[in-house]
């Protein structure tokens, strides 16, 4: 069950979104984002960013598997670990230096790496619903 459900209806709606729930991060929170292609996880990430006072162009780090941000009010970790072959390849990348970090870490494609996750998370799940029209998009929060 969703502790927030939002009906996202464009990727300003989604990009908002992303922006509020940035602007309430707090360091040490680790945010998973799940959803498949072409569901709006960069949109969201981008409106995250914002709401951390990311000024700096954010894209999703598809083959670098992180992207660091440090021009907000705290640091921003992104991760896409959609091309991970195995989990044992996030301490490669200090995955678990960040997640115990002064940042906040956002990994997109979390499933991947269900394994690996702390304890205590929040999840976001982006998902379409045709029928509810092309753009509309349901996003979940779920604090875990």
């Amino acid at each position: 069950m969703a502790d927030i459900f939002k009906r996202s209806y464009s990727d300003k709606d989604t990009f908002e979104f992303g922006k509020e729930l940035g602007e309430k991060a707090k360091p040490g929170e680790v945010y998973c984002l799940d959803g498949d292609l072409g569901t709006g996880k960069t949109v969201f990430a981008q409106g995250f960013a914002a709401g951390l006072g990311i000024k700096e162009p954010v894209s999703s780090p598809t083959f670098t598997i992180l992207k660091e941000y440090h021009d907000g009010r705290i640091p921003l970790y992104h991760f896409d670990v959609y091309r991970i072959g195995s989990e044992d390849e996030m301490d490669e990348i200090g995955y678990y230096d960040l997640i115990d970090g002064d940042g906040v870490c956002l990994i997109e494609w979390s499933a991947l790496i269900r394994g690996i996750l702390p304890p205590h998370y929040i999840r976001i799940g982006i998902s379409k619903d045709m029928d509810e029209g092309y753009n509309y998009r349901a996003i979940e929060v779920e604090r875990k």
